[in-house]
C-alpha cells in the first residue's frame, strides 16, 4: 500500500480555499518539509484544475513579472505556458517564488484585481528572501507555516489504529500498558528518522535505518550547500560553524548558546548575522531567556542569553553521530546526549501549537526550567525529563516562587494530572494544547492573566 502522510496543515489549506475574501497564500517552511507535495495535493483534491509554475526550474518565467504589473497580461502568458486557460476553478501554484521577487510583489495585484482567483506560493529560503525584499505586498497575503512531520503524522502511517486511539483520548488518565509500550517503540523510530518526509518515507518503505540515514545525510548536505546563498560571502563559513556546533551546544548540561563552542575567540556580534540567516531559513529555533515570567513573554526577553535548537530532531541525531543501533538499546536513546534529543523534540512539537515561541527560565545558578509557554494568557513552565526519574528541583523552585496554576512535565511516565502537574509521555507532546484546553474546560485552572 502506498504511504501517504496526512498533514495536519491540509485542514487549514482547505479552510483557506473555502473561506470568504481569501488572499494569496504564502506557505512558509524549511526546505524538504513537503510544501510542494502539500500544494499539489490541495490542487488535486480540492480544485478542478491546477497550474503549477516553478521559478527555479524555469527562471525564464520571471520575465512575465519583470516587464509588467498587469495581472491579466501575466495570466495570459501563464495560460499559454500552462497550455490551458487559468480561471476561478484553477489553483495557481508559484513554487520557489524566492527566485522571482517581482512575482512576490505581484501578489498585491492578484489580490486587488483578481480576488476571485486562488494563488498559493512557497519557496525554500523564503524567509531569507522576505528579509531582504523591499517590495513585499504587506497586508495583501495570508501566511501558513509547514513544519517537519510531527510524531502524530508519522504514527498515522506506522500504526493508524494507535494514531486514531491517541486522537480519541479525551480524558487525562494513564494509557493501557500495551498501547503505551507500542507507541513508545514507534516514537523511538521517529527520534531516529526525524520529521523530514523523504527520510521517514524511506524508512517506512524499507524498514531500514541505514537507507533512511543515507537520505538524511544527503538532505543535510543540501542544506549546507544553501549556506552559499547568503549575500555576504564572509558569513557563509560562520553559518556553517554555528550549524555544526549545535550538538556540542545542546550536549552541555547548561544548554545556553556559547560562542566559544562555535569557534575559539568568537564574539556575539560577529555571528549574529549567521544565526539570523539560519533562523530565517527555518533551520534553527532561537529560544530566548525569560527571567521574569509575565505577560507578554516577549517584553521580558533577556537578549544576551538564548538557546539554539535544530528544526528537526532527526537532523540533530545525525549531526550528533548517534548510530541508529541505539534504537535497540532500551531507553538509551532517551538519556544519551544529556537528553538533548527529547528536549529538541518537545520544542519542535510545541512550536506549531502556540502562537508565541517558547522561552526558557533561569534564576541564576539556583534553577533552570527548560521551557516556558504562553497559552492564551496563561504562562506555563515546562520540564523535559529523559527517563522515569522525574524529580525536578528547578520546577519545584519555580512553583514556589511564582505559584503557576499549571505545570507540565514530559517524561517516560504515563499520562496523569495531580496537584497542578500535568505529566505527558514524550510521544503525546503533540497533544499539549489539547490537554491544556481540556483542563481549562474542566475548570482545573483559569486561562487568565497572571501577575
Amino acid at each position: 500500500m502506498k504511504i501517504i502522510f496526512e498533514r495536519t496543515l491540509e485542514t487549514a489549506l482547505v479552510q483557506w480555499k473555502n473561506g470568504p475574501n481569501h488572499k494569496p497564500l504564502l506557505l512558509n517552511g524549511a526546505r524538504q518539509v513537503g510544501k510542494t507535495y502539500l500544494m499539489k495535493r490541495l490542487g488535486t483534491n480540492h480544485f478542478k484544475k491546477m497550474a503549477y509554475f516553478n521559478f527555479d526550474e524555469k527562471p525564464e518565467l520571471a520575465q512575465f513579472f519583470e516587464n509588467t504589473k498587469d495581472v491579466y497580461r501575466i495570466l495570459g502568458n501563464l495560460s499559454l505556458v500552462h497550455g490551458e486557460q487559468i480561471d476561478v476553478q484553477t489553483l495557481i501554484i508559484f513554487d520557489e517564488i524566492q527566485e522571482c521577487l517581482p512575482a512576490l510583489n505581484s501578489l498585491k495585484y492578484f489580490f486587488e484585481n483578481t480576488p476571485e482567483l486562488y494563488v498559493i506560493c512557497a519557496g525554500s529560503l523564503l524567509g531569507v528572501s522576505l528579509g531582504k525584499s523591499n517590495s513585499f505586498p504587506v497586508g495583501k497575503v495570508q501566511f501558513l507555516t509547514l513544519y517537519p512531520l510531527s510524531f502524530s503524522e508519522f504514527l498515522g502511517q506506522c500504526d493508524p489504529k494507535l494514531d486514531v486511539y491517541l486522537k480519541g483520548v479525551k480524558k487525562i488518565e494513564p494509557l493501557p500498558d500495551l498501547f503505551f509500550s507500542s507507541i513508545k517503540d514507534h516514537f523511538k523510530k521517529y527520534l531516529i528518522t526525524g520529521g523530514l518526509p523523504a527520510v521517514a518515507l524511506t524508512f517506512l518503505e524499507t524498514k531500514d535505518f541505514v537507507q533512511a540515514d543515507m537520505v538524511l545525510k544527503d538532505l543535510i548536505r543540501s542544506y549546507e550547500l544553501d549556506f552559499a546563498k547568503h549575500p555576504i560571502m564572509k558569513d557563509v563559513a560562520k553559518i556553517g560553524h554555528v550549524w555544526h556546533s549545535l550538538p556540542s551546544q545542546l550536549g552541555r548540561e547548561n544548554k545556553k548558546f556559547v560562542y566559544q563552542l562555535v569557534k575559539s575567540g568568537a564574539r556575539a556580534r560577529e555571528y549574529e548575522d549567521a544565526i539570523r540567516w539560519l533562523e530565517q531559513a527555518g533551520l534553527v529555533y532561537r529560544i530566548a531567556l525569560c527571567k521574569t515570567p509575565k505577560l507578554p513573554l516577549s517584553a521580558y526577553d533577556d537578549l544576551s542569553a538564548y538557546k539554539i535548537y535544530a528544526f528537526d530532531v532527526g537532523i540533530l541525531r545525525k549531526q550528533s553521530k548517534l548510530d541508529p543501533i541505539v534504537f535497540t538499546e532500551g531507553n538509551r536513546l532517551f538519556v544519551e546526549f544529556k537528553g538533548a534529543l527529547l528536549e529538541n523534540y518537545v520544542l519542535q512539537s510545541l512550536v506549531p501549537q502556540f502562537e508565541v515561541l517558547p522561552r526558557y527560565w533561569t534564576s541564576g545558578n539556583e534553577a533552570e526550567v527548560d521551557f516556558i509557554i504562553q497559552s492564551k494568557n496563561t504562562i506555563i513552565p515546562v520540564e523535559v525529563k529523559s527517563d522515569e526519574n522525574v524529580r525536578s528541583r528547578s520546577l519545584t523552585f519555580y512553583a514556589k516562587k511564582y505559584h503557576p496554576e499549571l505545570r507540565i512535565r514530559y517524561s517516560l511516565k504515563n499520562l496523569s494530572f495531580q496537584d497542578g502537574l500535568l505529566n505527558i509521555p514524550h510521544f503525546m507532546a503533540d497533544y499539549t494544547a489539547v490537554f491544556i484546553s481540556l483542563l481549562a474546560s474542566e475548570g482545573v485552572f483559569e486561562a487568565s492573566l497572571q501577575s
